[in-house]
């Protein structure tokens, strides 16, 4: 009987070790830093919602990482501007520590993202989006929000020269919710940036329409950014065409493509974020291609990584960012999704870059 037992014993560790042998760990990915793939290129990054970096005081270095890499590699990647898609804080006013959901007062968030752009500024002209959780007082009851007092017209010196108009609010106070930025490319047409509120409102999307119509305009490459536009890949990149927040006059992803994205011959690409699922890359990114009213190819592009590090409780996200380097003409467009947190040390640089092809993939706008 214990020979028996010896021997079971032996051929099942015999068969544990021919198990393995036969399937080794993968090796790391060797590690490369960023760079241009071709001299005269240039980068636009894509920063998702950074509330999940500053609800929790343990998450805002992850930020402040971030931001810094950005300051870093505006020569070295020929940054042209980063985009961030909304949710800057998760609670726009009077949010008070409870100990069981976040540690930072409302203050403290506003705070905490503004820190990190202020490595931005007079270095780069960054564009923002406001979310649903930058208003109200947790989440878009009403359209007060605390961005302005934070981030006013005159914050940035790098604006100067790129930031052409912007307009009014719900309040009739003129911000930088509804903004447009104006780019020249190394070699092709200039890129017309335009920044909605979350679910815009008419008089905003008439707006927009009508500055993407202008003649001096025609010619220009648009992209509009703005918060709820579409759903992840999982929901067959869908857009958003109904929410559950009280306000009034909004329009998410399926209104705004019927009345400004669509009807517009130049608005070529939209950029997006606010869905997220926990700890499933799928669930906060998304892509689709489809036609305006001139035949020309629309790219919509979803990138949200909040719920990513262990959830909407987690670290924020693990320092995701989306790196889109075009050609001088502004015409081909690579798209790689990187991350400065992995990246800053040689035990994790091998996760810096994600492998999966729907965040590494290219498009043309024609």
């Amino acid at each position: 009987m214990k020979m028996k037992l010896r021997t079971l014993i032996i051929i099942a560790a015999l068969g544990v070790f021919s198990l393995s042998a036969q399937s080794p760990a993968p090796a790391p990915i060797p590690y490369q830093a960023p760079a241009l793939s071709a001299p005269g290129n240039f980068t636009v990054v894509m920063i998702p919602d950074i509330q999940s970096y500053v609800k929790f005081e343990r998450n805002q270095g992850i930020w402040d990482l971030m931001a810094a890499w950005i300051a870093e590699n505006i020569q070295p990647l020929n940054i042209m501007t980063a985009v961030q898609v909304g949710d800057i804080v998760e609670a726009n006013e009077m949010y008070q520590p409870d100990g069981k959901r976040y540690n930072q007062t409302s203050e403290q968030m506003w705070l905490c993202a503004s820190n990190g752009f202020a490595r931005l500024d007079g270095k780069l002209p960054y564009i923002m989006c406001t979310g649903n959780h930058d208003y109200g007082l947790l989440a878009a009851e009403d359209r007060r929000t605390r961005f302005p007092d934070f981030f006013p017209e005159t914050r940035n010196p790098a604006w100067q020269g790129v930031l052409v108009e912007y307009c009014e609010n719900r309040d009739g106070r003129k911000t930088l919710e509804n903004a447009a930025y104006r780019f020249k490319t190394p070699n092709g047409p200039h890129l017309l940036f335009v920044a909605l509120e979350f679910a815009p409102s008419d008089p905003v999307v008439a707006w927009a329409k009508a500055l993407f119509a202008r003649p001096e305009y025609a010619a220009d490459i648009g992209i509009v950014s703005t918060h709820s536009y579409m759903r992840n890949m999982l929901k067959q990149n869908q857009r958003v065409d109904k929410e559950r927040y009280k306000v009034a006059d909004v329009n998410y992803g399926q209104a705004l493509w019927e009345k400004l994205i669509e009807p517009a011959a130049n608005i070529r690409l939209v950029l997006c974020g606010h869905i997220a699922m926990p700890d499933n890359f799928k669930g906060g990114v998304g892509f689709r291609v489809d036609q305006n009213a001139a035949g020309k190819s629309v790219i919509q592009i979803l990138f949200n990584t909040q719920a990513l590090g262990g959830g909407w409780m987690g670290n924020g996200g693990d320092g995701w960012l989306r790196l889109m380097e075009f050609t001088p003409d502004g015409r081909q467009v690579t798209v790689k999704t990187f991350s400065p947190l992995y990246a800053i040390s040689p035990t994790t640089q091998f996760l810096a870059w994600e492998p999966a092809d729907y965040n590494n993939f290219t498009f043309t706008i024609e």
